[in-house]
């Protein structure tokens, strides 16, 4: 299997975003959400869900800023208390782990060259085929029920 990395994204990003009220939030398409329930709402910080009572931004994020028709944005959660993003070294995150998954898999300009929908039980599997191909760099993981962008998860 090839080496993989996941990295959550940058807290210092989006920590302003929590000094804004709902109006100054709404302005910019986004909104203030507060967790119902133990799964649903996963931080793509910390790559976990957030506990019942915590607050989340949830907002527009272009995760695929190439230079080409794969460009891409779509909605993601942040947490308020994620002080510090995840890394993950050869290793799925939980929240990928519970999830039914779209994985896109892009070489280095960015062009996407495979793609599967699967369950989390099955990502280790599909990354290994995927990453098989070395023209393969980069695998996005998407909730393939709801099309949110989950994290990258690069060649190491």
């Amino acid at each position: 299997m090839t080496s993989y990395r996941i990295d959550g994204l940058a807290p210092d990003t989006f920590a302003p975003l929590f000094a804004l009220d709902d109006h100054q939030l709404r302005a910019h398409g986004m909104r203030r959400v507060v967790a119902d329930s133990p799964n649903g709402y996963p931080c793509r910080v910390s790559l976990c869900d957030a506990e019942p009572g915590e607050t989340l931004v949830l907002l527009t994020y272009e995760h695929h800023a190439c230079d080409g028709p794969y460009r891409a944005s779509g909605p993601i959660f942040v947490r308020e208390q994620a002080a510090r993003a995840a890394r993950y070294q050869d290793e799925l995150p939980p929240v990928l782990r519970t999830r039914h998954l779209s994985l896109r898999a892009y070489d280095g300009e960015g062009w996407m060259l495979a793609a599967r929908a699967l369950d989390g039980d099955q990502a280790e599997a599909a990354l290994a085929e995927l990453f098989a191909d070395a023209r393969v760099s980069r695998i996005h993981a998407h909730n393939a029920r709801y099309g949110c962008f989950l994290c990258a998860i690069a060649r190491a």
